[in-house]
């Protein structure tokens, strides 16, 4: 998709990446969160947690004909820059690369295509197609590694819920991107983590609001005790079943 109105930062990192690379800056784009709303905004304070702004830094990601050594630091030395105006380190891809990428990342891939906004030249998504079976397997990994590092980390806790409590708030964000990817796979048009989340709770019979709980906590800092004993369990459940969920998924 294409959108006018760009972040002033994003039009910035434009001009430096085309200082640096010329020619062979094929395009750019910003991805994420519905490309950030095509504004890269900071998250809210909401529910009465503090929240981590660098989670709404804006991600990029620019495609080149050719890479050198000397690009690489040319751009290292703008990264400071870039970081101060709200942007993420952007991912250099190169043009040769791209038709491979979706093999080996198809998760990564599958989230960029789904949500980007092209700032300069061609659209780079518009020809790149990802297998869902690369999906699902990627899926399936992902699903079964967040499981057994709850599992370890439950164990570490060492039966101290304020450890729990953190465990929780860490492993939010990558929860999030799981279930969003699991929506991408079945082709269900979630906008965003949370409507991702209940779709989910549907799919797998999950009583309540266990997911969207855990993907509702991504940006924030710290959980109580008492939350983080509240939601462990439906949590590592939701999780289980989710494994089992994908183990089995056969695109029906």
């Amino acid at each position: 998709m294409r959108n006018m109105s760009i972040p002033d930062a994003v039009r910035t990192l434009q001009r430096d990446l085309g200082a640096i690379f010329g020619p062979r800056l094929q395009s750019l784009a910003m991805y994420g969160q519905r490309a950030r709303e095509s504004h890269g905004g900071a998250h809210d304070h909401q529910d009465g947690h503090a929240h981590d702004h660098h989670v709404s830094l804006i991600q990029t990601m620019a495609v080149v004909d050719a890479l050198t050594g000397d690009d690489l630091r040319a751009c290292a030395v703008r990264v400071g820059a870039w970081h101060d105006d709200g942007l993420a380190t952007p991912l250099l891809v190169v043009s040769s690369e791209l038709d491979r990428s979706p093999d080996s990342f198809p998760l990564e891939f599958g989230a960029i295509q789904a949500d980007h906004v092209v700032v300069s030249g061609a659209n780079p998504f518009a020809a790149l197609t990802v297998d869902p079976a690369d999906v699902r397997r990627a899926c399936e990994h992902q699903a079964r590694s967040h499981l057994v590092h709850l599992r370890e980390g439950f164990l570490e806790t060492r039966g101290r819920a304020d450890a729990l409590a953190v465990l929780i708030v860490s492993s939010a964000a990558p929860f999030a991107a799981l279930v969003m990817s699991v929506a991408r796979l079945e082709g269900h048009p979630a906008s965003d983590a949370a409507a991702a989340g209940r779709h989910a709770e549907r799919t797998l019979g999950v009583a309540g609001s266990a997911i969207t709980d855990v993907v509702q906590l991504v940006g924030v800092r710290e959980i109580s005790s008492a939350d983080a004993l509240r939601l462990f369990p439906p949590y590592l459940d939701a999780v289980e079943r989710l494994v089992k969920y994908v183990d089995g998924w056969s695109g029906k």
